[in-house]
């Protein structure tokens, strides 16, 4: 127990240190005077999945990525309300304990506040050029209000997923992607850095939880999870649809039929792909997940996950 003890106060540390080494602000580091332009790529097409819409001409493909960019912009914005709350909360266990794991969560929630007027500003400069009538439904209070009534265990769960996913993201698809928009790069590589320790302090706050919990208090979180996935995938359906009438309001044309029902279906396969699909198969997160579950629990969530994965 000692050992365990002393290696978790020891990445614990490590946050903090990584935090202090990495720390950015949003005008100097990652804005600096520049603004986002119509004429660069926002979303790699391996996110976007343009590439599979074949029907659309380049300029409207180089849209569709800027719709989809400045949604992935939001959603973060509205998925680091939760995380933060939930963070705060947490953060309570370790007020008269271990010090370098208070600060350690103390940083995180505030690289989240920052993170969150990162996305803002980002969603601004893309109101700023891009054509009238862009909706983001999702109520940012009313998602974290409906997942933070789930278990702390589940929370800490979809929070590791999500913040796994954005660093696979950058380093997979966005860092390598020489056509993208240098801004937007820039906005997401700085994230990334952050999300790099915060992903070991979600490991750490989940294990801590877990290793407090009865099996039977396990078995219901992990139907809570369940049920958070299902929900981010109802999140994306409705943005998907919203995202489809604009971009073709947009666009001053209609596509035919056949290649707006194209559209809805590649666009809803692109969500699914960037906030659920491709974190499912990152091994960290896999054997994280697996290290807290038995092989039957295991089954359940791929069971639930199977027909959003076999749509995207």
């Amino acid at each position: 127990m000692t050992i365990n003890v002393s290696i978790e106060k020891t990445r614990y540390a490590k946050c903090v240190a990584a935090s202090k080494r990495v720390h950015w602000t949003i005008d100097e580091h990652v804005i600096r005077g520049r603004d986002l332009t119509l004429d660069d790529t926002f979303l790699p097409s391996s996110l976007s999945k343009v590439a599979d819409l074949d029907f659309l001409t380049a300029d409207e493909k180089r849209f569709m990525s800027q719709v989809q960019g400045r949604t992935y912009a939001n959603i973060f914005g509205l998925v680091e309300r939760f995380i933060n709350a939930k963070i705060l909360e947490v953060t309570t266990d370790h007020w008269l304990g271990d010090q370098d794991a208070l600060e350690a969560l103390v940083r995180f929630s505030n690289e989240e506040i920052k993170h969150q007027e990162l996305f803002r500003r980002v969603e601004a400069m893309c109101a700023d050029i891009m054509p009238a009538g862009y909706r983001f439904l999702p109520d940012p209070n009313g998602v974290a209000k409906a997942v933070l009534s789930k278990s702390t265990w589940s929370v800490l769960a979809l929070t590791c997923f999500i913040e796994i996913f954005v660093l696979s993201h950058y380093k997979q698809a966005i860092d390598s992607d020489d056509s993208l928009s240098p801004l937007f790069k820039d906005v997401f590589m700085y994230h990334a850095r952050d999300e790099a320790q915060h992903i070991i302090a979600d490991e750490l706050e989940w294990e801590r939880v877990h290793n407090a919990m009865s099996p039977l208090a396990v078995d219901a979180a992990v139907d809570d999870f369940i049920a958070l996935v299902g929900a981010v995938d109802d999140i994306l359906q409705l943005q998907a649809a919203a995202d489809v009438e604009y971009f073709c309001s947009s666009m001053n044309g209609g596509l035919y039929e056949e290649n707006l029902a194209r559209l809805k279906q590649g666009v809803l396969a692109a969500y699914r792909w960037q906030y659920i699909a491709s974190g499912v198969g990152v091994p960290r997160f896999q054997e994280a997940l697996g290290a807290k579950i038995k092989p039957q629990q295991f089954e359940r969530i791929s069971a639930a996950l199977a027909p959003i994965m076999g749509s995207a």
